[in-house]
């Protein structure tokens, strides 16, 4: 299934996206796509409803992010060889984690605010995890039980926040909007492999990524797996897994986005995020 949210911010409801292309409403079934309501259980339920008995939405709705009610936005960094490679940085020996404030999440689709005082506002399309059951000490060869399903995620960072303003990288990676999530929740049985991904981002139509998952330092399994070492994966966390190379700060020169730009991402089988740049 592709799951989603729609409506105004902070006031979305779930619905589902049809065979045909259309959204469906699901606020007559379910609350919302968050905490417990992502488990295998209530999939199942959602899976056994026939669309066409729920009522369409208008197709230019506004989408949210596509998962509610996030508990921990974790971000894996470095986590591909040709992206550390052109950060200048070393592969790490485990995996890097950093996180971004709930706050920053916003719909795939909505502006993306450059933050005040910005220079190096930059992008990073990932592959997102949305976890559904409670992950603690899991091991790699059960880690992919744990997951709701997979959605696009555009890690946007300022780069002089991030690496210049001391401590850790939160500060360049939790601006208001810097989480676009979404366009929906596909679920883990519409994705067969999730390191055989193709993904791209593009600016203003010039396209800067263009990779695959296949090319991950460390794969999905074993990222939910170390993790769950340090911290239970509740249901509802997401998880950005890292992006492949073309990033703004690898560029030569380097490139930044501005005000008035336009960004395209997507992944493999998951949607596509369109966003304009606005001043914050």
């Amino acid at each position: 299934m592709k799951l989603l949210r729609f409506g105004p911010a902070g006031a979305e409801k779930p619905g589902l996206l049809d065979d045909g292309g259309t959204i469906r409403d699901l606020s007559s079934v379910i609350d919302d796509f968050a905490g417990a309501t992502l488990a295998d259980t209530k999939l199942a339920e959602l899976r056994a409803i026939d669309p066409e008995t729920l009522p369409a939405v208008a197709p230019d709705v506004r989408l949210g992010a596509c998962v509610g009610q996030v508990g921990k936005f974790i971000c894996i960094g470095l986590n591909y060889a040709d992206h550390a490679a052109e950060a200048g940085m070393d592969l790490p020996q485990e995996p890097v984690v950093f996180f971004k404030a709930t706050s920053a999440i916003c719909g795939a689709n909505d502006d993306i605010e450059i933050p005040r005082g910005s220079i190096k506002t930059d992008w990073e399309v990932e592959l997102g995890v949305v976890i559904g059951k409670t992950a603690k000490y899991v091991d790699r060869d059960r880690a992919l039980d744990h997951v709701a399903g997979y959605c696009v995620v555009n890690d946007l960072s300022e780069r002089d926040f991030q690496l210049h303003r001391s401590g850790q990288w939160v500060k360049g990676k939790s601006c208001d909007t810097f989480g676009p999530i979404g366009p929906w929740l596909v679920t883990r049985d519409e994705v067969a492999n999730p390191q055989d991904l193709e993904m791209y981002l593009e600016v203003n139509g010039k396209r800067y990524q263009d990779g695959s998952t296949r090319t991950m330092h460390f794969d999905v399994a074993t990222v939910i797996s170390h993790l769950s070492q340090f911290m239970s994966l509740q249901p509802g966390d997401v998880i950005s897994t890292g992006t492949p190379p073309g990033v703004g700060m690898g560029q030569k020169p380097e490139c930044y986005l501005k005000a008035g730009d336009r960004v395209e991402l997507g992944v493999e089988g998951l949607g596509v995020q369109l966003q304009k740049m606005v001043a914050g």
